[in-house]
């Protein structure tokens, strides 16, 4: 039985659809990208960041993008932890962990009536609600707060089912730790509720 997952969405230019190590993606939908080759469609459900790849190549086709790869700072982590608690607000989740890094999020967040993906699509529509209230949306130069600007999110998300206490805690202290790969310190943030080994 599914208790919690682990859920990572990314910024833009974070994960390509044919990057080297393989993605989830079916297609390419750019022709700037296309020239370095067709969607390396996988079903493999482990983390493929650390696999050996061609570092060139990946950095060859992220040059390739239409705008740069979203790279979020201090400012914006703080309006994207806003629009997380918004979420949390209007629907109830109850995050066990969190770390908001410059080009993707990681969050364990307990079971709930609503699909992971559609979490993460709640929590990425609230963030983007709130950098724009903020000024901070990368690609929205605030001159019109109606018009529509280039999601700063890859559509989807990679996520985990969490089927025991083990995995729950596992994956917080992975969570909790991964600000540190990034040279970072850990992360707190109040909407974050302790774990304390039994679900809610």
């Amino acid at each position: 039985m599914v208790l919690a997952h682990h859920i990572i969405f990314t910024a833009y230019g974070f994960w390509l659809p044919n990057d080297p190590r393989g993605s989830w993606s079916e297609w390419v939908a750019s022709w700037e990208l296309l020239k370095y080759g067709k969607a390396t469609k996988t079903r493999e459900r482990r983390s493929l960041a650390h696999n050996i790849h061609d570092i060139d190549q990946r950095l060859a086709a992220k040059a390739g993008l239409s705008r740069p790869p979203v790279k979020f700072n201090g400012r914006q982590a703080l309006s994207i932890a806003k629009g997380i608690a918004q979420a949390i607000r209007q629907s109830g989740y109850v995050f066990y962990a969190c770390s908001i890094l410059e080009d993707r999020v990681h969050a364990v967040v307990d079971r709930h009536a609503s699909l992971a993906e559609r979490i993460a699509g709640h929590l990425k529509s609230e963030a983007t609600k709130q950098l724009r209230r903020d000024g901070l949306h990368p690609f929205d130069d605030g001159t019109d707060p109606d018009a529509r600007v280039p999601t700063v999110w890859v559509e989807g998300c990679w996520k985990k089912y969490l089927n025991s206490i083990e995995d729950i805690r596992r994956s917080i202290e992975y969570v909790e730790d991964n600000p540190l790969k990034d040279g970072k310190r850990k992360q707190e943030w109040s909407f974050v509720m302790p774990f304390r080994g039994e679900r809610r």
